[in-house]
Parts: C-alpha cells; sequence; structure tokens
C-alpha cells in the first residue's frame, strides 16, 4: 500500500515538524494483524528517542492528529508501540478508480536506465532427457527472470549446457558397442530420450563388467577402475579431448539430437532463453584467470604443479584450481564463464544461478574467488538455492533410469487435468482442439503452481495427483477462479456515467481492495528474494478473498447500478492481477474451464 504510506507519511512528517521541531522522517508502516481493528499500523517504537517520549502519549497525540488532518484516517487504536489506523471507504474506493484502466497495474515499464541481471537456469548434461528436478529447475529459474522484468530490470535469461566429459561419453560408447545405427528418426523416439537410454545401458553393461571381473578375484576397487567398457569411455574422452574427428562428429551428431529433444520439452513446459553457453567452449576459458591469480598471489601451487586458493581466513577451506596435469576443474570453467559472460554483456549488473542446493559450497567458494580476483560485478552475483524434488518411491537416479521424465510428467498431468476436467468443467462448447489446449493449460499450471508456491529453499515430496485438485491451494483452483470471473464479465452489462467513489463498501470488498493493493509489494518483495512462492501465495489468498465475496455477495443480480458497477469494476481487476501473477509464474491464465 505504498501510495496510502506516502500519502500518511507527508501528514505526519508535518505532526512531527509542528509539535516536535523535527525534520522529515521515515516511518515503518506494515498491514495490521487480522485481530485488531485497523487497515495499516504504524510502529511507533523508532519514534520515541527522537520525540522524547512514551508510546501512548505519542500514539494517541498522533492518532487524533491524524483522524483531524487526513482524508482516509477515520479512527485509530493503540496497541503497545502500535498505531492501528483505521481507513475509511473513499480512500480504497478512489484507489480502485485509479488502478481501473491499467491492465499492468504492480508490474515496473523498464526504461533505458533499468538494471540488467542475467539469469542462469537448466543448465542440463548432453546424456540424459530433462527429468523432474529439472523441472523445479527450470520453473524457478524462469518464473525469478518474469519477476525481475515484472520490478522493472531487463533480464537476460541464458544456461549452460554441459556438452562434454566421461558421463557424455558414456552414453557415446554405449550407442557405438549396442546402438546399430540407431536414431531418433528410426526409433522413433525424441532424440534426448535416445541418447539417455544409452547412457542407461552403459550403466548396466559396465555393473555386470563389474562383477564379471569380481568373480575373476579382482576386488571391487579394481573391477571398478578396470570394466572394459569404463576403458573404452576413457579412452574415448581422451581422443575428444585431442580432437579427434570421428569422435568429435559422433559427439556433434548425438548432442544435435539431444538439443532437439530439450528444444520440444521447453516448448511443451514453456520456458524459453535468450542466449546459450556450451561447457565445450567455457572449459578452458578460467586457464587464464588462473595464471592471473598465481601472478597476484592470490592463488598458489603445490609440489605435483596443481594450483590452489587458501580460504581459510575467509571461514572455508582450500579449493582446487586446476589439477596436476593442467587440466580444468568445474570451478575453473565457472570461474572463466563468469567473466565472459560479462564481456559479451557489459550491462549486466547482476547475474542469477538457478542451482540445486547441493552447490551451496561450491558458488560461495567462487564468488569469493572472483571479488578476490578484483572484479567488483562479484558483490552482485546470487545463487538461487533450491532443494531437490523427492517421489513417494524415493531418489531419483538418471543412471539406473528411475527419473520421473519431464516428457511423461507432463503427458500425464495433461492427462489427468483432463480426467478432473470433464467430470467438472463444463465444456461442451468447446472444440476437441479447444479442449485439449486446455488440458494442457490446467495440467502445466497444476505443475508449476505446485512446485513455485513452495519456498524454492524446502524440498518437495511432489504428489502430481493432489496437484491437480480443482479445491484448495493448487493451480487450477486459481484458473477456475480467473475463468469464473472472465463468465461474470460476459454477461455483465456495459456500464455509463457510474459513480463508484460514493458507494460503500461491505467487509469482504474492502478486503479485496486491499490486497490488490498490496499487489506491488509483493512483486517487488518478490524480485528482492528471488521467491516466486511470495506471488503464489499471494495469488492464493487474492483468489480465496474473492470466492468468499463470490459466495456472500451478489454482483449482476445487484439492483444498485453503483454498486453492481463497484463489484464489476473490481471482478475486472481482480481477474487482471489474476492472470497477471499467473504469468510471473509461468502459468495460463484460461477463459473458460
Amino acid at each position: 500500500m505504498k501510495a496510502l504510506d506516502t500519502q500518511l507519511t507527508a501528514t505526519i512528517n508535518a505532526f512531527m515538524a509542528e509539535h516536535y521541531a523535527l525534520g522529515e522522517q521515515v516511518f515503518e508502516f506494515q498491514n495490521t494483524r487480522a485481530n485488531f481493528d485497523g487497515d495499516r499500523t504504524l510502529v511507533l517504537f523508532p519514534l520515541l528517542k527522537a520525540t522524547q517520549t512514551n508510546p501512548k502519549q505519542l500514539g494517541d497525540a498522533l492518532g487524533a492528529y491524524l483522524v483531524q488532518h487526513s482524508p482516509w484516517v477515520y479512527a485509530f487504536n493503540l496497541v503497545k508501540g502500535f498505531l492501528n489506523l483505521c481507513i475509511n471507504d473513499k480512500y480504497y474506493l478512489s484507489f480502485l478508480t485509479t488502478i481501473a484502466n491499467n491492465p499492468t497495474y504492480g508490474h515496473v515499464a523498464k526504461t533505458a536506465e533499468a538494471e540488467t541481471v542475467m539469469v542462469e537456469y537448466s543448465s542440463p548434461n548432453t546424456n540424459k532427457p530433462l527429468h523432474l528436478g529439472h523441472i523445479r529447475n527450470n520453473l524457478l529459474g524462469y518464473s525469478v527472470a518474469r519477476i525481475l522484468e515484472a520490478s522493472g530490470k531487463k533480464v537476460i535469461k541464458t544456461q549452460i549446457i554441459n556438452d562434454r566429459g566421461i558421463h557424455i561419453c558414456k552414453s557415446m560408447v554405449a550407442w557405438q558397442q549396442f546402438g546399430h545405427g540407431e536414431t531418433p528418426q528410426s526409433s522413433g523416439l525424441k532424440g534426448d530420450q535416445l541418447v539417455g537410454k544409452y547412457y542407461v545401458l552403459f550403466d548396466q553393461h559396465y555393473k555386470k563388467e563389474v562383477a564379471a571381473l569380481v568373480t575373476q578375484g579382482k576386488t571391487e576397487d579394481e573391477a571398478a577402475k578396470e570394466a572394459p567398457i569404463l576403458l573404452a569411455a576413457q579412452a574415448l574422452l581422451r581422443r575428444w579431448e585431442a580432437n579427434d574427428v570421428e569422435i568429435r562428429q559422433l559427439w556433434e551428431k548425438m548432442n544435435n539430437w539431444v538439443y532437439q529433444g530439450f528444444d520440444q520439452t521447453y516448448r511443451d513446459l514453456g520456458v524459453a532463453f535468450d542466449s546459450y553457453y556450451y561447457e565445450s567452449d567455457t572449459y578452458l576459458l578460467g586457464k587464464n584467470l588462473i595464471q592471473e591469480g598465481l601472478e597476484k598471489k592470490i592463488f598458489f601451487q603445490k609440489e605435483d604443479a596443481s594450483v590452489w586458493v587458501d580460504l581459510t581466513e575467509d571461514g572455508l577451506d582450500e579449493k582446487l584450481l586446476l589439477r596436476s596435469d593442467g587440466t580444468a576443474v568445474y570451478m575453473t570453467q565457472d570461474l572463466g564463464t563468469a567473466t565472459q559472460r560479462v564481456k559479451d554483456h557489459p550491462e549486466i549488473n547482476g547475474m542469477v544461478y538457478t542451482v540445486g542446493n547441493e552447490q551451496d559450497y561450491h558458488f560461495k567458494v567462487l564468488f569469493l574467488i572472483l571479488k578476490k580476483l578484483g572484479y567488483a560485478w562479484a558483490s552482485d552475483l546470487y545463487h538461487l538455492s533450491y532443494g531437490m524434488v523427492d517421489l513417494p518411491s524415493g531418489k531419483m537416479k538418471s543412471r539406473e533410469g528411475t527419473v520421473v521424465d519431464a516428457d511423461d510428467l507432463i503427458k500425464e498431468m495433461e492427462a489427468t487435468a483432463c480426467e478432473i476436467s470433464e467430470t467438472h468443467g463444463k465444456l461442451d462448447a468447446l472444440s476437441v482442439e479447444e479442449k485439449q489446449a486446455l488440458y494442457r493449460q490446467i495440467g502445466l499450471g497444476a505443475l508449476k503452481y505446485f512446485i513455485l508456491k513452495v519456498d524454492p529453499k524446502k524440498r518437495i515430496l511432489f504428489d502430481p495427483e493432489a496437484s491437480v485438485d480443482f479445491n484448495g491451494n493448487t493451480g487450477p483452483f486459481i484458473q477456475y477462479t480467473y475463468a469464473r470471473i472472465q463468465s461474470i464479465l460476459r454477461k455483465a452489462p456495459e456500464l455509463d456515467s457510474i459513480d463508484i467513489e460514493n458507494s460503500r463498501l461491505a467487509e469482504k470488498e474492502r478486503e479485496i481492495i486491499k490486497l490488490l493493493a498490496d499487489y506491488p509489494g509483493v512483486v517487488q518483495q518478490a524480485a528482492r528474494q528471488h521467491s516466486p512462492a511470495l506471488v503464489a501465495n499471494f495469488v492464493y489468498d487474492l483468489v480465496k478473498k474473492f470466492n468468499s465475496f463470490y459466495q456472500n455477495i451478489s454482483i449482476l443480480g445487484e439492483q444498485n447500478p453503483n454498486l453492481k458497477a463497484l463489484r464489476i469494476c473490481m471482478s475486472r481487476k481482480v481477474g487482471e492481477t489474476i492472470s497477471l501473477a499467473c504469468g510471473l509464474l509461468g502459468i495460463t491464465a484460461p477463459e473458460r474451464m
């Protein structure tokens, strides 16, 4: 309620100047708690020292002054150091009139001077299809990018694709040995699904070979290192690093299969990117930085020629940056990629890395090293750390083929939405194509909301069936409310020369308008905290309040034309806000359900 707070601040500063000869002050406001009378609460404690008074004396005098001098405050009550202010209907009606014709209310238009932030998410390996864990990563990163844009920032959405390394070579060697030239076209599989099939096949054969070596007298450790299929993958990796033409061609062919599969999944999921980085291009970029750090004595070299950084004085430990044979590690790559991104986009003011919480330590080290190397922008790097997604059956493992495939999950959500919609909705007027599109919207809305309503730091136990419930804290419940509002608006009459500012508000109407007033602040707070959960929880609260209003107060049946106009206007604004908030979560709000 920033607009109200600004107006109240001016009146309170006039009081402070008149009674205490004080200059302009900054005041702390908050919404009045539900169990107290009032709408907006002023926290008095920070003012006591400057005014040299006590909470009751200050609160009584200031409350009386506001009732007399503010056009909006009609009463007050004091609870210890909290001054609860009762705001009259005229303010809320004036506010509703002000925002009624602003379809992007709550979102800040970008200016030429706006800060630019790069948001990284997805970052898959090219040896397997995307799975449920990738879905949380993509949905979080994409939603945070949308929220940052709505807060007024320019955003560059990017990913780094892990397209090299031993795990890639495992899929390649399995395809060489068992694929018989199979392709996505010949198999009917998406490219990423086909390559993932051979990653699982590698693991199956590897385990058989290890077991066979153990029966021949090898220890477990020896067998694990000497399995022929693993040795073949390691040899293939060496040939790749030596730029062997044949291996590079196979690598490019299989990676292109995967990219085509990824692109389809991204389209189905409704996420997109503005730029791409590839580990095969970036894994050597950090080597020059390592040399620079050695010269500046930020890093040190051990007797075996490996390079390290000592972060013990910073509460961390020693971290390897370059192996003794001169090969790069992940930290080397990430250092190089970060500096390359700033070279590519010098306008960047910050970067957000959407990566699971098992990498918390890695990013502490990365950001600290970049600061030690003297990059001022390192202070604006943020790790959007998130918890894993669990299933009732336990932890997922890609190499064992026990993951929940992203494509399969999207299809399952769509099928579940179809089943439930047929029993709840009134879809007879829709064509088969329209119904199919609606099932996709509902299924994806359920999936996205279930994941994004949870604080990113928390672990999730995903329950597909519960997520598609049309009642409760779910995406379909929110979508259904939006569709209900659109149905009301389609039946609403055209209203001319209305006067809603002299109407009287029912308590349920007041609650809705108060919540609408909070929306811009929610967007800004969600951007600061990189938390789509704040938007999700806001839109759920808004939907609950609207449904309570709808069930208790007539809209189209109201006889008073001004009250009818008020309720139609308010319903339209609630619908617009639901749509905007859902858009920040990547959720489509359907017109009919």
